[in-house]
């Protein structure tokens, strides 16, 4: 398969940090084009920093960074924050863990889903509602019209990680980024949200890093997982032969922590 994103000997080291600290410590992987990929870890495992890593969110004040980061050979590490803007909402999107602490509480949705057409196209007005409505509807949004005119508060919150996944692929992304979207939902709009991401990346063949603490939802979506501990990867293989046989005690840990009801679920 084609590669789309490459990652090598990625070494972030916050300046705040004890100097042998380092919240990533050189890890190496690549994602195919139309692949879900999951990164599994604990928090403080480093897989949060490496998604950030991707996508230029990462303080550069306060940041070493080292390694190599491209995207459809795009260099995402090293560029400014100018080149980036060109590649985020475009290329490359994200959606976070807390939709309502990403959304502007005194803008209307409708606005908010737009932006990157506002940043990266010369779509009229109405021509941008329509493709709203348009990624609304895809997001599996009842009623897509009323929600484009309603106001965050007015939503709930499985409801705002549609929104928050319309705005992320209004412009069809190659890749995006999602960072413990599910975690917050109960489980049933867990398993609705994951479905969404499953028909996303199989009918509009959106690559999809999946970032997460938990391996059976992992399990569910992706094809393939990574194994993160310490900045560090640990295991990286196919998702049914790291579940079933595992190499690394972290691992085994992580499995064996799975509830045997929801195991069996699975």
């Amino acid at each position: 398969m084609e590669e789309l994103l490459k990652i090598e000997d990625l070494r972030i080291h916050f300046l705040d940090a004890a100097p042998e600290r380092y919240a990533v410590d050189g890890i190496s992987f690549s994602m195919a084009r139309g692949e879900i990929l999951g990164l599994v870890g604990e928090s403080g495992s480093g897989k949060t920093v490496t998604a950030m890593s991707i996508c230029g969110l990462l303080p550069r004040d306060n940041v070493d960074a080292k390694g190599t980061v491209t995207l459809d050979g795009k260099d995402l590490l090293h560029s400014d924050e100018k080149t980036l803007l060109t590649y985020l909402g475009d290329e490359l999107a994200v959606v976070f863990q807390e939709p309502m602490s990403s959304m502007n509480p005194v803008m209307k949705i409708g606005p908010q889903v737009e932006e990157a057409l506002r940043i990266h196209t010369k779509l009229s007005k109405a021509e941008r509602k329509r493709k709203a409505i348009e990624a609304l509807e895809m997001a599996e949004l009842s009623d897509p019209e009323t929600v484009y005119n309603k106001y965050p508060h007015q939503l709930s919150g499985g409801q705002l990680q549609r929104v928050m996944i319309a705005a992320a692929i209004i412009n069809e992304p190659q890749l995006l980024l999602a960072d413990e979207p599910t975690t917050a939902l109960d489980v049933t709009i867990q398993g609705q949200i994951l479905n969404l991401l499953i028909k996303l990346n199989r009918d509009k063949n959106i690559s999809i890093l999946f970032i997460s603490h938990n391996l059976q939802v992992v399990r569910k979506l992706c094809s393939r997982v990574i194994v993160m501990k310490r900045g560090k990867i640990v295991e990286n293989g196919n998702v049914e032969d790291v579940f079933l046989h595992p190499q690394h005690d972290y691992t085994k840990e992580l499995i064996a922590a799975i509830p045997d009801r929801s195991r069996r679920l699975i």
